[in-house]
């Protein structure tokens, strides 16, 4: 038996939890955006970012021109909500500029932007209010309540020290890295982060990703070395021939505070990559969690978890460092689903130019295989692509693929070295039968108006069944993307409350049985490029209105069902505890957080 401790985080997040369930009952009946028969399924993408009022320029250095590729990596963006009224909020990363640089439009200093969902299709930029404007070379970001206390927490990596905010329940944060113990020494450059329960204690732990230990004064000017030519044209340097920087695992010890544990747990094992994006995945279904990293031209990273707190790259073995000729791949993103309804998460990567991206099939034994030209994703090797997630935009119950992308050398344009600078939106259709369809040009101005893109994140921002994206263009204004096409599709999503487990229940793993078929997903924070989407798990539905059961494991390896709702298309939590309990595996602790 347990009990929640009703302290007034937990009080106000009860308080919510019920207010959530009773919301489901009309969700989906405020439409701001509202679908239209003008155009067919799947998609039809339209940016409202500029109505919405999401307006704040990305500052990534110099404009037009990049001398150093700090300036070229861009930001991610995250959907979180932080004041627990039940409509997902925006966090958009920025940079900033060099030293002795101006910003063109002369305006304040560049900083992070949160934008608070109004409920009625805008945001207002609550920022400055929120305790979050500071100026740095943001670039990751990823969400968690770490200390459990009911409210979702955000940590900011980039060049320089990273940053944690704690929510402070009132609309507030407030920067605690450096008491926390997760700063870092300010000498690498991080990119990708994931929250993540490791050992199954009940506290979320962090696992950062680093690119390079950059130093401006000793990194040569485009073309300054060999590894600073591209196709015969100077352009900025790196990664090759800048030092590489160890991905860092943070131990949550609790009261606040973390434990460096990089070296005991093999994590540092990994030297010589320039590591991107973090996804977390238990990809062989043993109960604990697993982490992929994408790394720049090197292999990729798959840590797997040894249940006694250490770890170990099993890539080259499981099939996912290289491509299915043995390359090494420039990667960026990186997202998983179970993209063909075998039960198992797959994963996905997005690559250089002169490349393609890799769809890894999960063969449910260990390892992936390569199914990139067999599931029709060998294509568009022009474009480089950045933030990728699977989602089901149309709700057929198969999730589909959103890429985004943008070169990061503006010298493509100018001496037509066969890529663009600024490049479109994908959306590769999922079929159903293990293939995609690429239906980027017929689905809307929203994926063919080219930009430089990064982050992308995914969320049902209007609580209305449908899924948005939202996409951090390097030195641009970001975008809002909603699909007004329309479609009778069922959908269903649900808000996991851990009770044992973490708050946010990241790490559960949900299997839905339907009439005819399984759908399975995680709770993960993370993923795409350097971006974290919605906690809330949306599964579309097809036809199907009559589920049979939902099945939860838990992030501390017990497993419960729960009844499905009567209807679906709605919004539902599911709280620890409050299910029938099916099985139990061992745990490291049986403690009720605070």
């Amino acid at each position: 038996m347990f009990h929640l401790r009703q302290s007034a985080p937990a009080r106000n997040a009860l308080i919510f939890s019920i207010v959530s369930m009773i919301f489901t009952l009309s969700a989906g009946s405020q439409q701001p955006y509202p679908p239209t028969t003008d155009h067919p399924p799947p998609a039809w993408f339209i940016d409202v970012a500029s109505k919405a009022g999401i307006m704040v320029r990305d500052v990534n250095g110099n404009v037009e021109s990049k001398h150093y590729i700090i300036e070229a990596t861009g930001s991610g963006v995250a959907i979180l909500d932080y004041d627990n009224d039940g409509w997902p909020d925006i966090f958009i990363v920025n940079g900033t500029t060099l030293p002795g640089e101006k910003i063109s439009d002369q305006g304040p200093p560049p900083t992070s932007h949160l934008f608070h969902n109004n409920h009625d299709g805008t945001f207002t930029d609550v920022t400055r209010k929120a305790g979050l404007a500071f100026t740095g070379w943001g670039q990751g970001v990823c969400v968690g309540d770490y200390d459990n206390d009911g409210y979702e927490d955000i940590y900011v990596t980039g060049y320089g020290k990273n940053r944690l905010y704690h929510n402070e329940g009132n609309g507030t944060f407030k920067e605690v890295a450096e008491q926390a113990g997760v700063a870092g020494t300010g000498n690498e450059w991080g990119t990708g982060c994931a929250f993540i329960d490791y050992d199954r204690d009940g506290k979320l732990d962090l696992a950062v990703a680093n690119y390079v230990h950059f130093d401006l004064a000793k990194t040569p000017p485009p073309g300054g070395n060999s590894t600073c030519i591209w196709k015969g044209v100077p352009v900025m340097c790196g990664p090759r021939g800048l030092e590489s920087a160890p991905n860092i695992l943070y131990h949550n010890i609790g009261n606040g505070k973390f434990q460096d544990v990089s070296k005991s747990s093999g994590f540092q094992k990994t030297y010589g990559h320039y590591c991107f994006s973090i996804t977390t995945l238990d990809y062989d279904d043993d109960g604990w969690p697993d982490l992929y990293v994408a790394c720049d031209s090197t292999p990729s990273i798959l840590y797997h978890n040894n249940h006694d707190g250490t770890f170990t790259d099993v890539a080259a073995d499981a099939g996912v460092a290289f491509n299915e000729d043995g390359r090494e791949q420039a990667s960026m993103g990186s997202t998983s689903a179970d993209y063909d309804g075998d039960g198992r998460l797959d994963l996905f990567k997005t690559n250089f130019s002169d490349d393609t991206s890799t769809l890894y099939h999960n063969n449910g034994d260990g390892t992936f295989t390569d199914v990139t030209f067999p599931s029709g994703l060998g294509i568009n090797s022009d474009a480089l692509g950045w933030g990728a997630i699977f989602a089901d935009v149309d709700n057929d119950g198969w999730p589909d693929l959103l890429v985004v992308n943008g070169h990061v050398y503006p010298e493509v344009d100018s001496a037509k070295l066969g890529s663009n600078y600024r490049e479109p939106r994908f959306l590769y259709y999922n079929l159903g039968n293990g293939k995609f369809r690429d239906v980027s040009k017929t689905s809307g101005p929203g994926l063919n108006d080219p930009r430089s893109s990064r982050g992308l994140a995914v969320a049902d921002l209007f609580n209305d069944g449908r899924l948005e994206a939202v996409i951090n263009n390097l030195s641009d204004y970001p975008m809002l993307l909603v699909n007004i096409a329309k479609n009778n599709n069922h959908w269903l999503e649900l808000h996991l409350i851990g009770t044992i487990s973490n708050r946010d229940a990241i790490g559960a793993r949900v299997a839905i049985q339907g009439t005819n078929r399984l759908w399975v997903d995680e709770v993960h924070s993370g993923s795409s490029y350097n971006s974290s989407s919605d906690l809330r798990l949306h599964f579309g539905l097809g036809e199907d209105t009559h589920l049979q059961s939902i099945q939860v494991r838990w992030p501390n390896g017990e497993t419960e069902i729960f009844d499905p709702p009567a209807t679906v298309d709605q919004i539902m939590s599911l709280t620890e505890g409050k299910g029938r309990r099916l099985s139990a595996t061992a745990s490291t602790t049986r403690q009720e957080h605070p």
